[in-house]
C-alpha cells in the first residue's frame, strides 16, 4: 500500500483541512502552512532518506532495546482479525467528528477503504523492516467497554481488537513486534484472562479508564491488581484528556491520582503520554494540569520502583511547550520515562512540527528540513529522532529513555 504520489492539489487539503478541525485533532495555533501537508503521501519506506541527524541519534543505543512500547493496531475486521468499530465512525452525517477521526487514523496508517486489515500489517511490517535490525513495535490489543457489572458494553464500546490478534502478529513476526494486551478488570475472568495473556508473551496490558469506563480507583479492580502484582506486568493506561477515541466518556477517569490503588497494590504502572493533556482535580478540590498530578505521583517516593511515565504524544501540537521543557529537565525522572510513538498518530503530518519546537527554542533550526522528510516517509523513524533531538538548557532525554526493552523483559534498566 505504498506509492511516491505527493500530496493532493491545494483546493483538496484545504477541504480536508476543514474537516480535520472539526474532529479537533487540529488546533487553533495550527498554522497555514499545515494545510500544504496534510494528507500523508505513504511514501514507500524504503526511499527514507539518511541524514547526520538521524545517524546522531541512534549513538549511544542499542537498537535490539529499542521498542516502541505504544503502538496501535487499527483496521475494520475484513481480514479476519476480530477488530470491530463503531458505526458511528461512519456515520458523516449524524457523528461527524467520529467519521473524520477515522479516516484521519487510515490516512496516517496508509490503509484504503477496503482490505484495512491486511494493509495495515503490511505496511506496518514495511516501516518496521526500514528500521535497524532488532527494533520492534508493542502492539496493543484494545478491550471492550464494559459496565459496572461486568458484562461487556457494546454501545459504548468504540474500538476493540482482540488480545488473540496482537498475539498472532507478534508471534508471526517476532523479530519486528511485541504485543501488549487489554483487559477490562471488571471482567469476571480478568485475572485468568490476564495469566493466560502472560503466559503467551504480552509484554504489558493497554487500559484506557475514560472510552473503557475503567475506574482505576475502584474496589472491582482489585482483583486485577493483585494478578498483575503477582506477575509482575505492567499497566499502560492513559492519563489527562482523551481526545483520540470515543466510548464510555468517563473523563474523571484519567485522573492520575486514581492510579494510586494500582501501585498500593504493587502493580507497575506507566501513564501514557505523561498525562501532558488536559486539567483535573487535586485532593483539595482544585482543578490543575494532569500533567501536574503526573508530577506530584512521581515526587512520591514510595512508587519510584513502580511508577513510570511513556512519552508518546507529548510532540502533538495540543501539548504545552512547557510541559516538554519540564520534561527535558526533570532529569531524575529519566530513569523512569519509556519511549513510545503513540503510532498511527505520528503519520498525521500536520499533528506535529518541527518549526514549531524550533522557534520555541527547543529543536536546532538545521534539524528541521531533516525532520520532515522523515515526517513524509517514516512515521516511527521521524518520531524517535525527532525526540533524541529535543533540548532546553543544555538537557535531552537521556539514551536509557529510548531503551525499553529491559523494563518489558524484568531485567534491571
Amino acid at each position: 500500500m505504498t506509492s511516491n504520489h505527493r500530496v493532493p492539489a491545494t483546493s483538496r487539503a484545504r477541504r480536508r483541512f476543514l474537516k480535520l478541525a472539526a474532529t479537533g485533532l487540529a488546533t487553533a495555533s495550527m498554522p497555514a502552512s499545515a494545510l500544504f501537508r496534510l494528507t500523508n503521501p505513504c511514501l514507500d519506506p524504503a526511499g527514507t532518506p539518511a541524514s547526520a541527524l538521524e545517524t546522531a541519534a541512534w549513538q549511544g543505543i542499542d537498537p535490539a532495546d529499542w521498542w516502541d512500547c505504544h503502538t496501535h493496531i487499527i483496521g475494520s475486521g475484513d481480514g479476519g482479525s476480530g477488530i470491530t468499530q463503531t458505526p458511528d465512525m461512519h456515520a458523516p452525517l449524524k457523528h461527524p467528528v467520529q467519521t473524520l477521526q477515522h479516516w484521519a487514523y487510515a490516512n496516517a496508517a496508509c490503509i484504503p477503504d477496503t482490505n484495512q486489515d491486511t494493509a495495515f500489517v503490511k505496511r506496518l511490517q514495511a516501516l518496521l523492516d526500514n528500521m535497524p535490525k532488532g527494533a520492534k513495535a508493542m502492539l496493543y490489543a484494545f478491550d471492550r467497554a464494559h459496565g459496572a457489572s461486568g458484562d461487556p458494553d457494546h454501545a459504548n464500546t468504540a474500538f476493540f481488537v482482540p488480545n488473540e490478534y496482537a498475539q498472532r502478529l507478534a508471534q508471526g513476526y517476532p523479530q519486528r513486534f511485541e504485543w501488549v494486551a487489554s483487559i477490562h478488570p471488571y471482567r469476571p475472568d480478568c485475572a485468568s484472562v490476564l495469566e493466560q495473556a502472560a503466559a503467551n508473551g504480552a509484554r504489558a496490558v493497554k487500559w484506557l479508564p475514560p472510552a473503557m469506563g475503567i475506574d482505576p480507583a475502584s474496589p472491582q479492580c482489585d482483583r486485577f491488581y493483585k494478578a498483575a502484582a503477582k506477575l509482575n506486568i505492567p499497566i499502560i493506561t492513559h492519563g489527562g484528556e482523551e481526545n483520540a477515541l470515543h466510548g464510555a466518556d468517563q473523563p474523571l477517569f484519567g485522573n492520575p491520582l486514581r492510579l494510586r490503588r494500582a501501585l498500593d497494590a504493587g502493580v507497575r504502572v506507566v501513564i501514557a503520554h505523561c498525562a501532558t493533556l488536559g486539567q483535573d482535580v487535586d485532593e483539595d478540590g482544585r482543578e490543575v494540569r494532569s500533567f501536574d498530578l503526573f508530577a506530584k505521583l512521581m515526587a512520591d517516593k514510595q512508587w519510584q520502583d513502580r511508577l513510570y511515565g511513556d512519552i508518546s504524544a507529548i510532540v502533538l501540537r495540543n501539548r504545552d511547550m512547557g510541559v516538554i521543557k519540564t520534561l527535558l529537565t526533570e532529569t531524575s525522572w529519566h530513569s523512569r520515562l519509556l519511549y513510545g510513538s503513540d503510532y498511527p498518530l505520528t503519520g498525521i503530518l500536520p499533528l506535529i512540527s518541527p518549526s514549531a519546537f524550533a522557534e520555541a527554542g527547543l529543536l536546532a533550526d538545521d534539524a528541521v528540513e531533516p525532520l520532515l522528510a522523515l515526517q513524509e516517509y517514516h512515521p516511527f523513524r521521524f518520531d524517535f529522532v525527532l525526540k533524541r533531538s529535543l533540548s532546553w538548557q543544555g538537557k535531552r532525554f537521556a539514551d536509557g529513555v529510548f531503551a525499553t526493552r529491559p523494563f518489558f523483559t524484568g531485567q534491571q534498566r
